[in-house]
């Protein structure tokens, strides 16, 4: 690297920092999740009660975990039980072909089913809180015209229950992330979220206040940063607004893939991440959480 770009670098790193500092986000917690079952780890998508007690996780090999979270009466985080590590059930006695176990995204529908989006091939499944198959919602045919490995990366559902998913990668840099919406009769792609710098899509939930928050990695050499940017959206389904709430330096955080958005007993906005361990030993599963102002 040479020595304007190292200043670069270091000028980014001073300026987010300094952000951080009086910005709007503030690190509460990180705790590293461990398990003695060996296929323990990918956790990739993250949903969490509304109370921030208890949550359910996905792993990018069809992995079901659930949990409970012991937390302080301010609501900051202060243990992670897990209770529930098994497979997704498929409703197939088959084995799951390793091309379509790559799960990325969930959310949870207002009947408390579960949610789950895939990247290998584009699909999205339904499952019951206790991770049993149920059904697959209809699947459009733009799903087809997705990148193999960057599809459908990032999912939510609104007060509605409508279902909304993000692919990972645009095709352009310059190209927004186009939003793909389901209302429970079709699909359609209402608006798009502007894409800036190197950052991809990984996570994504409406919190408590309506808004549409959006979790994003980019991975320089082989360390990762994270950004999370927030969207109001009008009734019609325009983008009126785009905040970013947080933009960690290069190698803050571990590989954070998953989001979820509650608000605590004082009141405030909490952003929690999950990071993927990619199955390697030099990274972690975490839980890290931020505090809005």
């Amino acid at each position: 690297m040479s020595a304007s770009a190292r200043l670069a670098l270091i000028a980014h790193a001073l300026a987010t920092c300094l952000a951080l500092e009086a910005g709007a986000a503030e690190l509460t917690g990180a705790l590293t999740l461990t398990h003695v079952d060996p296929d323990f780890g990918g956790l990739s998508a993250l949903s969490l009660s509304a109370d921030g007690r208890s949550f359910h996780a996905i792993g990018d090999r069809g992995l079901f975990v659930r949990g409970d979270m012991l937390r302080a009466p301010n609501g900051d985080l202060r243990e992670v039980t897990l209770t529930t590590v098994m497979p997704l059930d498929t409703g197939d006695d088959a084995p799951v072909r390793p091309e379509l176990q790559d799960a990325e995204g969930s959310a949870v529908t207002p009947e408390g089913d579960l949610l789950v989006s895939y990247e290998g091939f584009a699909r999205i499944e339904r499952f019951s809180a206790e991770g049993r198959h149920l059904a697959r919602l209809p699947r459009p045919a733009i799903f087809d015209r997705l990148q193999r490995n960057s599809s459908l990366e990032a999912l939510a559902t609104d007060a509605r229950g409508w279902v909304y998913t993000v692919p990972e990668r645009s095709g352009q840099l310059d190209r927004p992330f186009p939003v793909y919406r389901f209302d429970g009769q079709r699909w359609d792609t209402p608006f798009a979220l502007p894409r800036r710098g190197d950052y991809l899509v990984v996570g994504l939930d409406f919190g408590p206040d309506g808004h549409l928050y959006l979790l994003e990695r980019a991975l320089r050499g082989v360390f990762f940063s994270t950004r999370v940017r927030r969207f109001e959206i009008a009734p019609e389904g325009r983008v009126t607004r785009e905040e970013t709430l947080l933009e960690t330096p290069t190698g803050t955080h571990e590989n954070l893939e998953g989001l979820s958005v509650w608000r605590d007993p004082e009141g405030r906005l909490r952003l929690t991440m999950v990071a993927d361990d990619n199955f390697n030993l030099f990274l972690r599963n975490q839980i890290v959480e931020y505090r809005l102002d």
